[in-house]
C-alpha cells in the first residue's frame, strides 16, 4: 500500500510539473482516460464528451475569448441585449492591491475574469476577510485556466479581478441558475442549479419542460422542479446568444422576476464527465454538428 501511494504521488508530481509541455490532444486523451476509463476518440467523435474535446482543438473563434472573459462579456451583452441584462460592476483591477475597498459598497462579489469557480462574497465589509480574499484571488491570477483542461477560449483572457453587485432574490441569497445547452442557436436542454455545495441535485429538461431521463455527476432532485415563469423569455435569450456557435451553454439568473446574464460556457465540466445512462452521451452528441465549425 505504501509503495502504491508513493508511486501515485510520484506520477502526480511528474504530471503536475510537465503538463504544460504535453501536446493538447495527448493531454486531453490522458485526462479523459484517467477519469472516464475509456479512450478519447478525436478522429471520428460521436459522444457529446468526445465532440466537446474535439472542439477544444478545432473551434478557435476569437470571439470566444471575449465571451468567457467575465468583464469583457458584459459589454457584449449590453450591445446584444441591453444593459438591463447585466449585473452591475464596480471596477476591474490587474492586482489585488489596486482595489480601493473604501470605494466599494458594503456588499459586493469579487471574482477573477479569466477562470471558473473562484469568487469571494462580501456581505458586510466590517467582517470581510480581506487577507483570505487576497490569497484566493492572487493564486487565481497566477494561473492560466487553459493549461489543465485545454479549453482554448480561456488561453488569452487577461487575468484581472472584477467587483460586482451582490445580488439577492428577495430575502434568499442562494441564487438560482438556469443553464441552457444550445446547438447552433437552438437550445435543446437545460438544467436548474442553485449556488449550494451541500447535497447538490440536477434535473435536465427539454424545451417543452419534459424531464429527461439521465443525469451527470449529481443525482436528480427528490421533487422535480417546477417550470420557471420566465422560461420562454429565457429560451429566446439563449437562442440569440448562441446563434452561429456550434455549441455553448448559456447561463441565466432570474432575480426578483428579472432575467440577468450569468455566463457562457463552451465546455460543460471541461468535457470530461460521465452521463448516466451512457446512451445519452451519444444522443446529446447527435445534436452537435461538427460540420458547422468554421475552424474545423
Amino acid at each position: 500500500m505504501i509503495i502504491k501511494d508513493l508511486l501515485h504521488s510520484f506520477l502526480w508530481f511528474i504530471l503536475n510539473n510537465t503538463y504544460k509541455y504535453w501536446p493538447d490532444s495527448l493531454w486531453l486523451k490522458v485526462l479523459y482516460r484517467a477519469k472516464l476509463h475509456r479512450n478519447l476518440n478525436l478522429k471520428t467523435p460521436v459522444r457529446f464528451t468526445e465532440k466537446l474535446n474535439w472542439l477544444k482543438l478545432h473551434d478557435h473563434n476569437p470571439l470566444y475569448t471575449r465571451l468567457v472573459d467575465k468583464y469583457e462579456v458584459k459589454q457584449y451583452i449590453k450591445e446584444k441585449l441591453g444593459e438591463q441584462m447585466v449585473i452591475p460592476s464596480y471596477g476591474v483591477w490587474e492586482h489585488f492591491d489596486d482595489i480601493d475597498f473604501d470605494k466599494l459598497p458594503n456588499q459586493f462579489v469579487l471574482k477573477c475574469t479569466h477562470d471558473s469557480g473562484r469568487f469571494c462574497i462580501c456581505r458586510d465589509k466590517a467582517v470581510f476577510d480581506v487577507e483570505g480574499a487576497r490569497k484566493k484571488l492572487e493564486t487565481s491570477l497566477r494561473n492560466n485556466f487553459f493549461w489543465w483542461t485545454r479549453e482554448w477560449p480561456y488561453k488569452n483572457v487577461k487575468p484581472r479581478i472584477i467587483a460586482e453587485k451582490y445580488m439577492e432574490d428577495g430575502e434568499n441569497d442562494v441564487l438560482t441558475d438556469y443553464k441552457f445547452f444550445c446547438f447552433n442557436g437552438i437550445p435543446k436542454m437545460m438544467y436548474i442549479s442553485k449556488d449550494v455545495s451541500i447535497d447538490p441535485r440536477t434535473d435536465f429538461f427539454d424545451m417543452e419542460w419534459n424531464h429527461l431521463p439521465f443525469r451527470l455527476k449529481d443525482p436528480n432532485a427528490d421533487i422535480v422542479p417546477e417550470k420557471p415563469s420566465l422560461f420562454e423569455e429565457m429560451k429566446e435569450i439563449a437562442c440569440k446568444l448562441s446563434s452561429g456557435i456550434p455549441h455553448v451553454r448559456v447561463d441565466l439568473y432570474v432575480i426578483n422576476n428579472h432575467i440577468y446574464f450569468g455566463e457562457m460556457t463552451f465546455f460543460h465540466n471541461s468535457g470530461i464527465f460521465s452521463v448516466t445512462p451512457d446512451e445519452w452521451d451519444y444522443k446529446i452528441g447527435d445534436w452537435l454538428d461538427l460540420g458547422t465549425c468554421k475552424n474545423g
